[in-house]
């Protein structure tokens, strides 16, 4: 099948990422695979999250069906879209010809307006997903995946997960190779399983202000394995272990110690999602000195045995 629909619904206040990182996605998988088009309510011109104009091609009363891929976008915008019953009524009709419907960001929340997600799994961007739980109780909020599918019906996290959808949707289309040319092509993680988490230590952490630390931060996310005693970290950043303990502390929060347990666990994390490696084999490669020191520093950080937290990984993918 060439030539796939897929219309994103845009906004005044929505995220202009919400619908150019998927827009670039499915526009780089080929010019005879997918037909573009960005639809508002009244057509035109309307203004992103960040006052940059864009443009829409066409009214949602003008979009006609059938239509493969409906999608919705965030942004704070959004929740005045959705008050508009003329926006909802649109959305229903749409998504009633659509084969498949999604969201990305706040955009489950139309989603939801919509009575689109009632009795499904679905996310949205982690600071929200309290509000979509608490305002739509029919709904089964999962904060921790990036995407979330629930039979035709895709939920995406924050922003850029937009991307990552899009990148899912796209080997399902056309399968695998299509997928990793387009991340390539764009420079783009192959392709981070919807069941990742939204969190990282990185993220969940607050970075250094002295440049020293902020990059030592940035190597130790890309070296777990390393000798990450503080005596070894002190020494790379030219500081008395003393020192460099107590300006660690400071800058970032937590101990040393403490850091690099989590950055361990978060790519011990990773690999148990991507790969088929035994828990001591990962543990080795992420700097742990057996499978039972990883076991408790899981138990410590994300309160699940590493075995539990990759079979709940593939149970969400449904592997």
């Amino acid at each position: 099948m060439a030539n796939r629909s897929v219309v994103l619904v845009g906004f005044d206040g929505a995220f202009g990422l919400d619908l150019i990182g998927p827009w670039e996605v499915f526009a780089m998988a080929g010019p005879d695979e997918y037909s573009l088009r960005i639809a508002t309510l009244s057509g035109g011109p309307f203004k992103s999250s960040t006052g940059a104009r864009l443009e829409a091609h066409a009214a949602l009363k003008h979009v006609r069906g059938p239509i493969d891929t409906l999608l919705i976008s965030g942004g704070d915008g959004i929740f005045t879209a959705v008050a508009d019953l003329k926006v909802l009524g649109h959305m229903k009709r749409l998504a009633a010809t659509a084969r498949r419907v999604g969201s990305i960001c706040t955009g489950a929340f139309g989603l939801a307006a919509a009575g689109l997600l009632d009795g499904r799994k679905a996310t949205t961007h982690w600071a929200y997903c309290d509000r979509l739980a608490r305002e739509y109780p029919h709904v089964s909020v999962d904060p921790d995946p990036i995407f979330v599918q629930d039979g035709n019906v895709y939920t995406s996290a924050g922003v850029t997960a937009g991307m990552d959808l899009a990148l899912a949707m796209v080997e399902e289309d056309l399968g695998q190779a299509s997928a990793m040319h387009v991340a390539r092509q764009l420079v783009l993680f192959v392709r981070r399983p919807g069941g990742q988490a939204q969190f990282s230590a990185a993220l969940e952490l607050q970075a250094a202000d002295r440049r020293p630390l902020r990059d030592l931060q940035a190597w130790l996310a890309e070296n777990p394995a390393q000798d990450l005693s503080v005596a070894a970290l002190a020494a790379r950043v030219h500081m008395s272990p003393r020192n460099f303990a107590r300006a660690f502390i400071d800058e970032v929060g937590i101990t040393p110690a403490r850091y690099v347990e989590r950055v361990r666990v978060e790519a011990a994390r990773r690999r148990l999602e991507e790969s088929d490696d035994g828990v001591d084999r990962v543990a080795t490669s992420c700097g742990f000195g057996s499978g039972n020191s990883m076991r408790r520093s899981f138990l410590r950080v994300i309160k699940v045995p590493p075995s539990d937290y990759r079979a709940r990984f593939r149970s969400k993918l449904g592997m």
